[in-house]
């Protein structure tokens, strides 16, 4: 299967600028004034942003391509938390907020003519390993007995643990998907850093066996899937050619050793040469930087990332 979308699409997050703006038009006149045609909605845009937003888009100031889930920020919620509400939760009033809150990023997807959802799953209610795994690297303990045992620690316990969670999870995405379909929207499942988080990383195969529906796509975070690899979990480009036939886009950014992400394209470890071969124009493309860098150094980002793989 092949996924189609508007070809030569770069985008950009606004998880760059949302916390510093209080109009929606002026922040996404500031990504357009980066060179962009498109902008991705991040999980951090208030309430209040939303008529600016609607305004700038009917203007043509600039389109939309994608939004991340939870899309407008829930009311309560003080700054961006896409893991707010869990589908995976055993909470019954937690899945249920989890899925009102997604319908409403649906709504308003449809409402800016946006063709895909970035979404978080969930996670298995475990032990936190990957912190202690993480520092455990910058220590420069990851050839140790120790660290090895962490790791096989981690994966007894996620296969021991995880039906339950990742059943909710599956349950609840079959429903979303159900109504984004009737919209003609897509879901990207978004690969995550974190090894408790949903789905783990050896049950893609079977994650998309189960879900043959085109709707739902694989959503590649390029500088997640590093850290997986600096852990120890994938092979980043062996995995990513393993996606490539339900892949929708990327979530572009650099990794600094070994978990500093969203840094500038270029100012990190990843090779982004040797990813090349499996990027396709229909992919969209988004630039997910920190809101720390200032604009100079997201242009610099952007300039080195399209020196490698193309203006399209």
């Amino acid at each position: 299967m092949r996924l189609f979308f508007c070809r030569d699409m770069y985008s950009f997050s606004t998880c760059w600028n949302s916390h510093r703006h209080t109009n929606g038009r002026e922040m996404l006149e500031e990504i357009r004034d980066l060179g962009f045609e498109y902008a991705e909605l991040s999980h951090g845009i208030r309430l209040s942003l939303v008529p600016g937003i609607m305004e700038a888009v009917e203007a043509g100031v600039i389109k939309i391509s994608t939004l991340h889930n939870f899309c407008p920020l829930p009311i309560g919620c003080n700054h961006a938390n896409p893991n707010v509400f869990k589908f995976s939760s055993t909470n019954q009033r937690e899945r249920d907020n989890a899925y009102r809150h997604t319908m409403k990023t649906i709504e308003m997807a449809d409402q800016l003519g946006a063709r895909l959802i970035v979404l978080h799953m969930g996670e298995i209610d475990m032990r936190n390993y990957t912190d202690k795994l993480i520092d455990l690297l910058e220590a420069g303990k990851q050839d140790t007995p120790k660290y090895q045992k962490l790791c096989q620690a981690a994966e007894l316990k996620r296969e021991k643990k995880k039906a339950k969670q990742c059943e909710l999870a599956y349950g609840m995405l079959e429903r979303i998907a159900e109504q984004a379909g009737l919209r003609k929207i897509m879901l990207g499942i978004e690969i995550r850093e974190s090894l408790e988080e949903i789905p783990i990383d050896t049950d893609w195969d079977f994650f998309f066996q189960r879900f043959e529906d085109p709707t739902i796509c694989y959503w590649h975070d390029i500088g997640h899937a590093q850290i997986k690899e600096n852990l120890g979990f994938i092979h980043h480009r062996l995995h990513l050619e393993s996606m490539v036939g339900r892949l929708g886009g990327f979530h572009l950014h650099d990794v600094q050793f070994p978990a500093r992400d969203h840094r500038p394209p270029g100012r990190g470890m990843i090779d982004f040469e040797g990813l090349k071969h499996i990027v396709k124009p229909e992919h969209i493309k988004v630039f997910e930087l920190s809101p720390s860098l200032k604009a100079d150094a997201a242009k610099d980002g952007v300039a080195h990332l399209k020196s490698i793989w193309g203006e399209d």
